[in-house]
């Protein structure tokens, strides 16, 4: 065990994750949710299969007991993955990336009602100050002066976080008896069709910096879960969870840099919120001893 790689690899996995988010961002102007979806989703495989063969998983990936499970996991999480890229379309870089990272609380209240996990006063007071945080956050856009577009964006935002924690909860069913790896590979395939099924609706012919930031987009999704599940090996997950949060970071200077965006107050004081809540959620669960192995994401906490 290499507790300093594993946190190195997560940092990474955060980096790659707000990089793949700031290209989606980019292609939205012009290129329609479904079509980026389907890029999304099809050129994350290629790295994957070829990692679980280096790795002697690959007939694991196939193997599974629980194919309409997969295809319920498949349909939460392609929905969030559109509902999310939707958000980007209409959102500063830094604000979508922040709210997302609500799925966490929400996972925990989603855990107490479908799982039937025993949420202690503790972690309910998180969630409840968590949720306050993303108040603050969408205070701003209770001005009608902001538009109907970023009013949109914020409430796709909250859906792609809602359906990230859904996912979650339907991972953790799956883990009983499917492997990571088949996890991965069944979602994957399930989005290729979801994204592919909006094809009718206008798809458009990319030029050659849209082609490469499409496929871009797909092979950073799958090396940056490539690099997320390998830290797992390297160090406890209640260790490298916190360093999930990077990835605001790495949201808030993409932005600027690219697109010159800098958050209002209320983003950067309702993710400061957010963040504390859900890094006492991570404290409080594995001093309870409730950590389990994290499972496997198609994107950053709204896994995308």
């Amino acid at each position: 065990m290499n507790v300093f790689k594993g946190i190195l690899l997560k940092i990474a996995s955060a980096l790659v994750f707000a990089t793949m988010q700031a290209l989606v961002r980019w292609v939205s102007d012009t290129v329609p949710v479904g079509q980026v979806v389907f890029f999304r989703a099809l050129f994350a495989i290629p790295p994957l299969l070829l990692i679980y063969a280096y790795r002697r998983q690959l007939s694991t990936a196939f193997r599974t007991n629980r194919f309409g499970g997969h295809v319920t996991r498949g349909l939460i999480g392609v929905a969030g993955m559109f509902f999310n890229f939707a958000a980007l379309a209409r959102l500063p870089l830094a604000e979508s990336t922040a709210i997302g990272f609500a799925a966490p609380l929400m996972t925990v209240a989603l855990a107490a009602v479908l799982l039937g996990e025993r949420v202690r006063v503790y972690r309910w007071s998180a969630v409840g100050v968590g949720f306050l945080g993303v108040l603050v956050m969408l205070s701003p856009h209770l001005n009608v002066a902001h538009g109907p577009e970023a009013a949109l964006g914020v409430f796709l935002a909250i859906l792609a976080a809602f359906t990230s924690a859904g996912s979650v909860i339907q991972t953790r069913r799956l883990m009983d008896t499917e492997t990571n790896a088949a996890i991965v590979l069944y979602f994957s395939i399930i989005s290729v069709i979801g994204g592919l099924a909006t094809l009718p609706w206008g798809w458009v012919m990319p030029g050659g910096l849209q082609l490469t930031a499409l496929i871009g987009i797909g092979v950073l999704g799958g090396v940056g879960h490539l690099l997320m599940t390998e830290s797992f090996r390297w160090a406890p997950a209640s260790v490298i969870a916190p360093f999930d949060y990077t990835m605001l970071l790495w949201a808030f200077l993409l932005g600027y840099l690219l697109f010159g965006e800098v958050p209002m107050s209320a983003v950067f004081v309702g993710a400061v919120i957010v963040v504390a809540a859900g890094l006492f959620v991570i404290w409080r669960e594995r001093k309870l001893g409730l950590e389990r192995p994290r499972p496997p994401a198609a994107g950053p906490p709204v896994a995308s």
